[in-house]
């Protein structure tokens, strides 16, 4: 242990001046710290407890004779004591055992001016059952307030033990028996010491001879032996392990539970040991000098943090931070440990860099702190020129000490493996940024290390995310050439648009970009179409399009069969979400679509969909392959050149000309085509069973007028119930066939047709200006079958053409006078009845107002009994019983129901006439608005002055 380095990392803060205070008179036998105070047990019984600055706080008078043991307590502000007290019967032991609660002080008595603590608890530790011995240790554990388990030992190789709630006397005691031997002195208890883990509790003990471990969680308690040496009294000591260290003239050994540990050789007698700070503290008498030394061991760096020469020492402590030792002269020596910059400081100027490394990491300082020398020791080698131990500490410092401060160190051309090399284990714990990934790139791509290029971007143990910036290093790569690696980093990183992109713009693999595409998670493909899909249809559109319906329907028919309507189609994606990749590739994205309808019957996007299909068949910009393309049709056509064209060098303008027919032709064929897929679509989309179409209708519309498609627009208008745009069609083609045909089938009013379309019709063959004599008459016959137009009406419209004669409508002019002759006479003789019962009745009302009315009757109406007084007679010629007729009866109960409905008629009659859109509604669907009018002025229910029904003009 000679060759240990002594360094000086503790300091002496009291300077000799701190001793016990003079209060104090007594020796002192026992000495303990704790809660932030030293208290100390006197032999003259008291106990003294002493501040940080080691001034007398308070004392007591603890025992009567002398206090020999003594214990702060740390979860309970209490304190434990030995001593002695008077002697009150000679069968009873002096020494006893005092609890005082220190948290409640009261006067001691009016004999003493001295303020005492609660004595909690007095016990006799000897009784019947455990005989009076010399007590030479003394150790109180808390297990969980209130019990504690006190262990006492012995001169006698005996360890009394008491565990309970000392305070209420609930106790048990219990005796640990050491191994007896021959020599008394040789079993004393030395020590103690207890070990606890989880719920393992276990006691060291150690005489001069032995050292035992005693399990007190079995019962009864096991005891084993560690070791055949001990020690004596103070020599023993526990540490943060709760290892036993227990001291000897010839070394100093730990001991763990299944035996000795670790030993090392200090010579020298030790007199006291203690544990502070992960440090071992010795008290060593030196033979030779008679003087003592006080070392602090570092073990675990081997070396001595402090040395110094002291006097006798009575007593070693730990409480403030400090190591405190109490002479036997009552002077008290205060040591602290510098702090961390200190101790560096001194080792630094001493070029000790790695005794600084060691002191750092053991005693577990904070990481910046570490880096900070391991930065120093790493500038020290580097100005020495030794690079590559220099760049081993550089590395050591990764994560806290800014990389671009090495790096600028190892710029130097010279310096690159180095630089890689850091840059490497930069990358390896997943703290490089993009400029470090494109230096280490650069760093590879200039040394032309292929194979570590190939190490850093496919290394096969990298276990989870890349310990690069994904993006950066495949720039890099491309930049550089490196294709192949900057598509291993994209796909292994699953960074699909880049590994797309490497394919598509620097590779050309067309195909297997669309294999990759296939491989991923639906989301992430229609994502990567969206992109790169428009790259794709212009070199593979057949295969494009199949992944694009795959995505779209889920590549699975039955599961289209299932419902139409299900959550499943809400979930996949549009078709017109990817419609924007086919902005070049008209004929894919009608394929697409037409696939996709196919297996789709209920897309949620349908109305899009078919509005789109419909765009694309009626359009007429589609674009196609050109026909040199398709099948060598035209080099076989092309053989039929003659030679004379050959000879006269004209081969290639004939072959231009027939390429440019031929596409015209082919682009005429491929229009109808389309036009009838458009036409089948719009009667498929809106089937007779569907009150709205499956596309815009608006919009249909105004795609077949914009490319002049006659029979999209005819379908569309006759679902729409535009009976006159569709024979306006007609009329604009002159198609007089087909615009009879059309009224025949949308005029007849008994199927919902419109019959006033006959008088469109007739009013377009009125201004015409040619012969239509054929057609006028086969319209005048369903215009007066229907009785559509009055003859002036008809007359008046067909005097316009100067090309019809009179004999188009003779026939048609002499049916309806016969008609109207016929209905002039019906009208007259109705006229005349309703004269006749007009005068009739006229004179009937005079002759009620003139004359006298003789009423006859022998019998009541309504009792049909002979009829007496009082009796009543109406104007009806009906006479009742007086009490045959209810109260206030003024109207003959037998016609008074008929004259009340024809009242009610003309009430009915009135309100209609108040009724604006009746009134309009019937005037609208009749065939003869006028009728309609003086059919209400006949009823008078729109005359301006009303006329009391029963007051007869």
């Amino acid at each position: 242990m000679y060759q240990w380095r002594k360094f000086e990392f503790f300091e002496e803060k009291s300077a000799g001046k701190a001793s016990i205070p003079s209060e104090i008179p007594g020796q002192i036998l026992c000495c303990a710290s704790g809660r932030g105070r030293i208290a100390v047990g006197c032999d003259d019984g008291t106990v003294g407890l002493l501040d940080r600055g080691f001034k007398l706080s308070y004392g007591f008078q603890a025992h009567a004779s002398s206090v020999l043991f003594i214990q702060q307590l740390k979860q309970r502000n209490f304190l434990v004591t030995i001593g002695e007290d008077e002697k009150t019967s000679p069968q009873l032991s002096s020494i006893c055992l005092k609890v005082f609660d220190l948290d409640k002080i009261e006067p001691e008595g009016s004999s003493s001016s001295m303020t005492s603590p609660f004595c909690v608890q007095i016990l006799r530790i000897f009784t019947n059952q455990f005989p009076e011995a010399k007590i030479i240790s003394f150790l109180v554990l808390e297990e969980a307030p209130p019990i504690l388990l006190i262990a006492i030992g012995l001169d006698n190789g005996s360890i009394y033990c008491i565990k309970g709630d000392i305070a209420r006397e609930r106790i048990t005691r219990f005796r640990l028996q050491v191994e007896a031997v021959s020599d008394k002195s040789l079993f004393s208890i030395t020590g103690l010491g207890f070990r606890v883990e989880g719920r393992t509790l276990q006691l060291f003990a150690v005489t001069p001879s032995s050292v035992s471990l005693f399990s007190l969680h079995d019962q009864p308690p096991k005891r084993q032996t560690l070791d055949q040496i001990g020690c004596d009294a103070n020599a023993v000591t526990m540490n943060d392990r709760l290892d036993l260290i227990i001291g000897r003239p010839e070394a100093v050994y730990f001991y763990e539970v299944d035996g000795r540990g670790p030993c090392w050789a200090f010579d020298g007698e030790k007199k006291f040991l203690g544990w502070f700070r992960g440090y071992l503290l010795c008290v060593i008498a030196d033979q030779r000098s008679s003087k003592n030394t006080f070392n602090v061991y570092d073990l675990k760096n081997r070396l001595i943090a402090h040395s110094m020469v002291v006097g006798e020492v009575s007593h070693l402590l730990c409480e403030w931070g400090f190591i405190i030792l109490i002479m036997s002269d009552k002077k008290i020596m205060c040591i602290a440990e510098k702090d961390m910059e200190s101790k560096l400081d001194m080792l630094f100027k001493k070029n000790l860099y790695t005794v600084a490394i060691n002191l750092v990491q053991s005693q577990q300082a904070d990481a910046a702190s570490t880096a900070e020398v391991l930065r120093k020791y790493g500038d020290h080698l580097y100005g020495r020129q030794d690079y590559d131990e220099a760049m081993s500490q550089y590395i050591n410092t990764i994560g806290h000490l800014e990389p671009s401060y090495v790096i600028q160190k190892f710029l130097d051309a010279q310096r690159i493996y180095n630089l890689t090399n850091y840059l490497e284990k930069l990358h390896e714990r997943g703290l490089a940024s993009k400029d470090h990934t494109t230096l280490l790139l650069n760093c590879y791509t200039k040394l032309k290390d292929v194979e570590k290029l190939n190490k850093f971007i496919k290394d096969e143990d990298a276990v989870g995310e890349h310990k690069f910036d994904v993006e950066t290093a495949i720039r890099v790569c491309r930049a550089a050439g490196y294709h192949e690696h900057a598509l291993y980093v994209a796909k292994k990183a699953e960074r699909h648009e880049w590994y797309l992109k490497i394919l598509l713009e620097d590779l050309g693999r067309y195909h297997e970009a669309l294999q990759y595409i296939s491989s991923l998670e639906p989301n992430e493909a229609g994502v990567t179409m969206k992109e790169y899909g428009k790259i794709l249809v212009e070199h593979r559109p057949a295969e494009t399009v199949g992944i694009l319906l795959r995505l779209c329907t889920d590549g699975s028919e039955s599961t289209m069969r299932r419902t139409s309507s299900s959550m499943h189609l809400l979930m996949l994606p549009s078709p017109m979400d990817f419609i924007n990749i086919f902005v070049h590739s008209s004929q894919s994205l009608m394929d697409f679509l037409e696939r996709y309808i196919s297996k789709v019957k209920d897309s949620p996007a349908q109305v899009e969909i078919h509005n789109t299909l419909l765009e694309l068949y009626l359009s007429d910009t589609l674009s196609f392959p050109s026909v040199s393309q398709r099948n060598g049709g035209e080099d076989r056509d092309l053989k039929v050149i003659s030679a004379r064209e050959v000879a006269n060098g004209s081969v290639k303008e004939s072959k231009e000309k027939y390429t440019v027919e031929n596409k015209d032709v082919k682009k005429e064929k491929d229009c109808v085509e389309r036009q009838q897929k458009g036409l089948t679509l719009l009667k498929n989309a809106w089937t007779s069973d569907m009150e709205q179409p499956q596309y815009d209708a608006d919009l249909a519309v105004i795609l077949c007028e914009m490319n002049k498609f006659k029979d999209g627009l005819l379908f569309l208008y006759e679902k729409m119930k535009l009976y006159k745009e569709v024979i306006a069609c007609y009329m604009q083609a002159h198609d007089h066939d087909g615009l009879i045909a059309c009224c025949k089938k949308l005029g007849d009013s008994t199927h919902g047709g419109d019959p006033s379309l006959w008088g469109d019709l007739l009013k377009y063959f009125g201004e015409l200006g040619e012969d239509c004599s054929k057609e006028v008459k086969e319209v005048l016959t369903y215009i007066e079958r229907d009785d559509i137009l009055p003859p002036i009406v008809v007359l008046q419209t067909l005097s316009r053409n100067p090309c019809l004669t009179l004999s188009v409508v003779k026939d048609y002019i002499a049916r309806k006078l016969e008609q109207e002759t016929k209905l002039i006479e019906d009208d007259r003789k109705s006229i005349e009845k309703y004269q006749e019962d007009t005068a009739s009745m006229r004179k009937e009302i005079q002759d009620l107002r003139t004359n006298a009315r003789i009423f006859q009757l022998s019998k009541c109406t309504a009792c049909t009994f002979t009829l007496d007084i009082p009796a009543v007679h109406f104007m009806c010629m009906h006479s009742f019983h007086l009490r045959c007729l209810g109260d206030n009866e003024k109207e003959c109960p037998e016609c008074a129901p008929e004259y009340r409905s024809i009242l009610e008629t003309k009430r009915n009659l009135e309100q209609n006439a108040r009724d604006q859109n009746w009134f309009f509604q019937q005037l609208k669907s009749s065939k003869d608005g006028f009728s309609v009018i003086a059919d209400y002025f006949g009823k008078g229910v729109v005359s301006k002055t009303s006329t009391d029904p029963r007051q007869i003009p």
